[in-house]
């Protein structure tokens, strides 16, 4: 869930079933201003969580898939030496009026990566061993390649996400760091080698892998991360899986129906080898007595 009043999900916390919750905390909400963070409302969901003997997981979100809101915090889009801070993601960069989808902080700005990792290493003396675990978001990013001005490259993007869970490997030694790969910009199949080389890099750093999105055979998904889940079962520290309210409503082509909550888990353990499921509130199954 978002970061929010945690007393929405009571209920769910109180079932046997339920070991923990994971909590989006946006970049803008923890760093109020540059080197002012803010981390009274993680210690607060800390407390609540624990009073029901639950864990943690915290998620620390970089970028927003909401044309409306910027995760970013504000002097990273005022401040000139940032240039902009952010750039607008597509729904398909390629269209003749692409539409805005959202907003991705420009982590191949090395300057901008330096803050981004003062947050984490932040984060980390505070809440190192007290949380579960922590991921960086996604890797998938739509930016318009053809019209960018701020040094974008997909390898330069590459590299910068790599080093940003590097440093959390490194930051956080005893939680667990995951690292959600799904795709790679101006990657398909594996062609650019940059989901070999991220799962390697995973296998041989420690880092978890994890993913937004559980969808079953999906092609896309088949195309790119699925595989190499399926290929490294077993020996990564630890795979940590989402099902996000819009796969709550993506239909299983075998059956013509939304995909159930064991074919869900089926999926994920059989072929992904997930060690964790993190479930929408909104998932029927959580919401029966």
């Amino acid at each position: 869930m978002a970061s929010d009043d945690l007393s929405k999900v009571r209920t769910l916390l109180q079932r046997p079933d339920v070991e923990g919750v994971q909590v989006i905390y946006s970049w803008r909400s923890l760093e109020t201003a540059k080197n002012q963070y803010n981390f009274s409302q993680i210690e607060k969901d800390l407390k609540y969580v624990g009073g029901f003997h639950k864990k943690l997981w915290l998620q620390i979100q970089d970028r927003s898939s909401d044309r409306s809101y910027k995760n970013a915090p504000a002097y990273l889009m005022r401040d000139p030496v940032y240039r902009g801070g952010i750039v607008a993601e597509y729904d398909d960069p390629d269209k003749i009026k692409p539409v805005i989808q959202g907003w991705i902080v420009q982590q191949w700005n090395p300057t901008i990566r330096q803050r981004y990792q003062a947050l984490l290493m932040a984060l980390a003396t505070q809440f190192d061993g007290r949380v579960y675990g922590v991921n960086l978001p996604e890797t998938s990013a739509t930016v318009d390649i053809k019209h960018d001005k701020t040094g974008f490259t997909c390898q330069k993007y590459f590299d910068a996400e790599i080093e940003n869970v590097r440093f959390a490997r490194s930051a956080f030694e005893k939680s667990n760091v995951v690292q959600y790969v799904n795709f790679w910009p101006c990657e398909w199949g594996n062609d650019h080698g940059f989901m070999s080389r991220a799962f390697a890099f995973a296998k041989k750093n420690g880092v978890g892998i994890g993913g937004p999105d559980i969808l079953p055979n999906k092609t896309g998904q088949m195309k790119n991360s699925y595989p190499y889940l399926h290929r490294y079962r077993g020996k990564l520290s630890i795979v940590a899986m989402a099902v996000q309210e819009p796969d709550l409503i993506d239909i299983n082509p075998k059956t013509n129906r939304p995909f159930t909550r064991d074919e869900f888990v089926g999926f994920a353990k059989g072929y992904l080898g997930a060690d964790i499921i993190f479930w929408s509130v909104s998932s029927p199954w959580l919401n029966q007595k």
